[in-house]
């Protein structure tokens, strides 16, 4: 089932990046459809949150759909390199988003090593955001993509985690945002163990 614009416009980030573990990102580019199940979120607070782009109501081309409503894709460029894709929260006019770092592969994971350019399939797959995007053919030019479409989407395939095998630790990479960056907003679990999932 795909998760519906309900669960994306509540207001705690938060929650919704916790919650976003154990979902299933799916997505559909030149006829080619792939999903992973989500193992790795990072929550951003928006205008009070020194890590965020948003920070401070910074407002640019790059950011603008961290502004739209709830259930859009924030896609941006790191490092020149690396399409990062974020999950936007709240309504519209609060930059709330979710950076989804990492995942398992559920469906297309041929695709996801080809694009990948990777001689078989391991634990690095789907391992970091960078990694995670490129394998499901996700690119800055996607930003702005509304979730409840059919080109990126997430569904809830009730996939049960273990709730105390999810570790939350501070977000990485952001050293600049002070005391911000001590916030206990990065989510992570490993559904490679039997206890981890049942199904």
């Amino acid at each position: 089932m795909k998760v519906p614009l309900e669960f994306y416009v509540r207001g705690d980030v938060v929650l919704i990046s916790r919650e976003l573990l154990g979902k299933v990102l799916c997505t559909r580019i030149s006829g080619l459809v792939t999903k992973a199940i989500i193992t790795e979120t990072e929550a951003y607070a928006g205008v009070d949150d020194k890590a965020s782009h948003a920070y401070g109501g910074r407002r640019t081309r790059r950011t603008e759909p961290m502004y739209g409503r709830g259930g859009t894709a924030y896609i941006y460029l790191c490092y020149g390199i690396h399409h990062l894709f974020n999950v936007v929260t709240n309504i519209a006019g609060t930059p709330h988003a979710v950076l989804i770092r990492a995942g398992r592969p559920l469906e297309g994971s041929n695709v996801m090593k080809k694009r990948r350019k990777k001689g078989h399939i391991d634990k690095t797959l789907l391992a970091g955001p960078g990694s995670l995007a490129q394998a499901l053919g996700i690119t800055t030019h996607l930003t702005g993509t509304s979730l409840l479409g059919n080109r990126i989407w997430i569904e809830d395939q009730r996939i049960p985690l273990d709730a105390e095998a999810v570790i939350a630790g501070p977000r990485i990479g952001v050293s600049y945002a002070a005391e911000d960056a001590k916030r206990a907003y990065r989510f992570r679990v490993d559904i490679d163990g039997p206890s981890h999932i049942t199904r």
